[in-house]
Formats: C-alpha cells, structure tokens, sequence
C-alpha cells in the first residue's frame, strides 16, 4: 500500500519523514480562493477541512491508475487571528501588516485533515478532521520584523511564519500538537487512518529507506 501526500510543503514532508513514513508527493492543482468562497459561512475548521478534502480527492483521481490501492493524505492550514482566517500572505507588505496585528497577540493555527482510502482505483473510505494549536506571537522589533520579512520565508506559509524555521524565533509558546503547526497532524492523522482501516505502524519504513 502506497502513501501518498497531497501536498507541495516540504514542511509536511519533512514531519512525515521524522515519522517514519515515506510518502509519494503529488501537488494538487485546487483554486482554494474559489473554493472558499462556496462555504462563506462555515467555520475555520471546516472551511481548512474543505480544501483539504479537495485536495486529496484531486491527487487520489489522478493516481487512480498508478496507484489503485494508494492512501491519500491532504491538508490545508490557515491562521485564524484578530477574528480572521489568513493564508499564505500575497507579499511582502501583507506579512508586515499581518505581523504587525499579531504581535504580542495569540492565534489559532488550524489545520485541515482528509485521509483517503483507495481500493481498485476507486476512493472507498473517508476520515476528516482539522487540528487546532494556539499559538503566542512575540513582538519583533522592527530591525528584527525586517530581517525576517526579507528571508522570504513568512511568504511561503500560512499565517506569515514558521515553528521550525526562521520565524521560531518569534514564537513565544505554543498550546497543543506542535506538528500541527508545521503543518500536519501527527495524533490527528494517526487516528484518521486508524478509521480508513490503516495502522500507523504498518506504514513506517526503515531510516536507509528515507
């Protein structure tokens, strides 16, 4: 049985690995903008949950042949703060508002989950479920907010910044899974599986196989 990963975030992948596992990686091609605005009133749970869910069904469509018998995991996170839900900022100059509001504040990182189980090329079982992790914001100061904003790094991830890179710095704590806020839950995702039919450790391979 393969595991495959709906996802571009290297992020994701490296957690995956550290676990034990080895995934296939398949970037799904979904307008999450489009997408969102056919759910304008759930929560942020559910709208993460909705994009991932079409992300994984994207991929398990497209590897249907490949792959007939394949798990499918996809997730979407986004940083629920100040009453909104962000994304990946479009700038330079978003990220440096959006830190700016979040500073010394605490947000909601939330993270979508769908486990896909394929049997002859065709989705058989579907678990979803999102994760939430709070997450306390130091103050950077302005040298230090500009620094980072020229890494480039806060552009490449929802809510403009990172646990386990650069932005770590400017992490003051966190309550609940630090895996999810990287970007994948490992307590969630072991129990999503768990209800597809798929034990955890059925799925870890060898550290020479990474």
């Amino acid at each position: 049985m393969r595991l495959v990963l709906a996802s571009a975030s290297p992020a994701r992948l490296s957690v995956l690995r550290a676990a034990g596992l080895n995934p296939i990686v398949e970037v799904a091609d979904v307008d999450e903008e489009a997408l969102l605005t056919t759910v304008p009133h759930a929560s942020p749970g559910e709208k993460v949950t909705t994009l991932a869910g079409a992300k994984a069904t994207t991929v398990a469509r497209r590897i249907a042949d490949a792959h007939p018998d394949a798990v499918v995991i996809g997730c979407d996170s986004m940083l629920h703060v100040n009453s909104e839900l962000v994304g990946k900022p479009a700038d330079v100059e978003t990220a440096r508002r959006r830190w700016r509001a979040m500073a010394g504040r605490s947000g909601e990182l939330v993270t979508g989950h769908t486990v896909l189980r394929m049997a002859d090329g065709e989705i058989d079982r579907v678990a979803e479920g999102h994760a939430v992790t709070v997450v306390r914001f130091a103050e950077p100061t302005d040298a230090e907010l500009d620094a980072y904003l020229a890494t480039r790094e806060p552009l490449a991830v929802a809510g403009a910044f990172t646990l386990d890179g650069l932005g770590g710095w400017f992490v003051e704590g966190i309550e609940g899974d630090p895996s999810n806020v990287i970007g994948i839950s490992l307590p969630l995702t072991r129990r999503l599986l768990s209800a597809v039919g798929v034990t955890v450790t059925d799925l870890w391979t060898s550290v020479s196989e990474l």
